[in-house]
């Protein structure tokens, strides 16, 4: 089983959660974690390591959804994701939206955290669009 984190700058990753929620219900696989100016980075490096710790329990992989790439929460789940000595595994993806944390609940039962990755960017990529004027109908479906 895949677990999942937010790591975001403020109180984004925590609002997706919730958004999230409101949509599908309660998202058990679902752990976040925030930078914020109270806490710092030093202070953001414990609360991942802490959320990590839980997150990792009865896990294969978590996989980490940060806001962006190349800020503080990306290059901190970076460290995890490269050190060969963090068990489970972790995988690392810049640019967390609210369709991809939707859509976890289709990577859940990968044991390989990078396929579960993969997977899940190309479940998202086709929801990213430009809005455009169409004479059919539109699926609400991602």
């Amino acid at each position: 089983m895949i677990h999942v984190m937010v790591a975001s700058h403020g109180p984004l990753a925590t609002a997706m959660r919730e958004s999230a929620e409101m949509v599908y219900g309660a998202l058990p696989h679902v752990f976040t974690v925030t930078l914020t100016g109270e806490t710092g980075i030093e202070g953001f490096k414990q609360d991942f390591a802490r959320v990590l710790t839980t997150a990792s329990q009865g896990a294969d992989g978590v996989l980490v959804l940060c806001d962006m790439q190349s800020g503080t929460p990306w290059n901190v789940a970076c460290q995890y994701a490269f050190s060969p000595e963090v068990s489970p595994p972790v995988s690392v993806i810049g640019g967390v939206n609210l369709p991809m944390l939707l859509q976890t609940d289709e990577i859940l039962d990968f044991r390989d955290v990078n396929a579960a990755a993969a997977q899940l960017l190309a479940l998202t990529q086709p929801t990213l669009v430009v809005a455009e004027i169409n004479a059919s109908a539109q699926s609400d479906d991602f």
